[in-house]
């Protein structure tokens, strides 16, 4: 959708809209329609703008926030630390690229760390 926000609209399906993907009926991706074979994730370790501290991103995500978001949840309890999942990434607080390289290929994606 864009970046206004409709005041009135005479589509009777309007109020049904998907809020992600802003169709009708929506089409955003199932989390079984993922498959994780299909997919390369990378890994990376950053520093920058981040005052010091070092993160763990994973990145080139396909589309399907929903899955990400919930796999956002796992890795941080498989790592017992905090992050987020926005703008299509991973970040999980602290260096821990080894699990979660482990735990994604155990998910079935090929995974590359990336970075020196």
């Amino acid at each position: 959708m864009s970046d206004y926000e409709i005041v009135y609209s005479d589509d009777p399906n309007f109020k049904k809209r998907c809020k992600t993907c802003g169709k009708f009926p929506c089409a955003c991706p199932k989390a079984s329609d993922l498959k994780p074979l299909d997919h390369t994730l990378k890994v990376r370790l950053e520093k920058n703008a981040r005052g010091g501290k070092t993160v763990t991103v994973v990145f080139e995500l396909p589309v399907n926030n929903p899955y990400f978001e919930d796999l956002t949840k796992k890795l941080k309890s498989l790592c017992g630390t905090g992050g987020t999942f926005k703008d299509n990434r991973i970040e999980i607080q602290g260096d821990h690229r080894e699990k979660i390289k482990g735990h994604l290929e155990r998910l079935g994606f090929k995974v590359k760390l990336a970075g020196g």
